[in-house]
């Protein structure tokens, strides 16, 4: 995929991700030896996207699982297609339960999900399996065999192995430990937030016409923010969103009325807005 971690940076860089060093190394290494990718940091600071960037530096589909709380092995997958499967029963009143047990439980009658879809195939292919955390703790075990053989069993079926590897990253939020078994086939990234020199690159690259002076105040505001004991810091896409705002509020410079004015789109709980209206000092930054 890539032939080296400056061709990671490169290419990263073409879809409009800013790679750090060590965000370039840990891409190329499991890249090159195979393994799937643990990407964990705070919400917002480019963990989606990473595998979003990586899908369309290598020209590859991206699928994707969204975990939540109760997601299942049906959602994860693969489920069959019972609608169908009664349509067709009824319409063969006249076969034994042999003969259409064979047909209902063929390809045909298969609901592909993206685990599943992502180890079949000889494409190119970026299995995202996003905010891991939020997924129950027995989806584990469904993933230990995945990302450990990378395959798939259907039992009416048979088993289902890739002839070529996703690249796979799972993110998530820590907002719950995984399993140190799910860990063990990983490797590992953590993404915080930037520091201030890669931050503006970020905005400006993300907000073009945005000045130079304004993008280099709204990292030094929110790095001012995040340093505060806030419920959620600011994130790195509250930072562009937040430098979009001003773009388009025609603003020049950051005093206190632009601020307060808009502090609810880089925080989001009423009492971290006044808590930074009341410490935060714009003449000390």
């Amino acid at each position: 995929m890539f032939s080296s971690v400056d061709d990671v940076s490169a290419r990263l860089a073409e879809t409009g991700y800013l790679a750090s060093p060590a965000v370039a190394t840990t891409v190329f290494l499991a890249a090159r030896l195979g393994k799937p990718l643990l990407v964990e940091g705070p919400a917002g600071v480019g963990k989606t996207e990473l595998a979003k960037a990586v899908a369309h530096a290598c020209d590859a589909r991206l699928v994707r699982l969204q975990c939540y709380e109760g997601v299942d092995e049906s959602r994860a997958l693969y489920e069959w297609n019972h609608a169908k499967q009664l349509l067709r029963i009824s319409a063969g009143r006249g076969e034994t339960w042999d003969e259409a047990r064979t047909d209902i439980f063929s390809e045909e009658f298969l609901l592909p999900r993206p685990l599943l879809t992502a180890i079949r195939g000889d494409d190119p292919k970026v299995l995202l399996i996003d905010e891991t955390d939020k997924a129950d703790v027995e989806i584990e075990g469904l993933l230990l065999e995945v990302l450990g053989d990378f395959q798939v069993t259907v039992p009416e079926l048979g088993t289902v192995t890739a002839t070529r590897r996703p690249f796979t990253v799972l993110t998530s939020n820590a907002t719950r430990e995984l399993s140190e078994a799910l860990r063990r086939r990983c490797l590992f990234l953590h993404i915080g937030f930037p520091d201030a020199e890669l931050e503006r690159r970020i905005v400006r690259l993300k907000v073009p016409g945005i000045d130079a002076a304004l993008a280099e105040s709204v990292v030094r505001v929110v790095g001012a923010l995040r340093a505060m004991d806030l419920r959620k810091a600011p994130s790195v896409a509250e930072t562009v969103d937040w430098a979009r705002t001003l773009l388009a509020l025609g603003a020049s410079t950051l005093d206190e009325t632009v601020v307060r004015d808009s502090l609810g789109v880089v925080l989001k709980h009423q009492d971290d807005i006044q808590k930074a209206a009341a410490k935060l000092d714009l003449d000390a930054l």
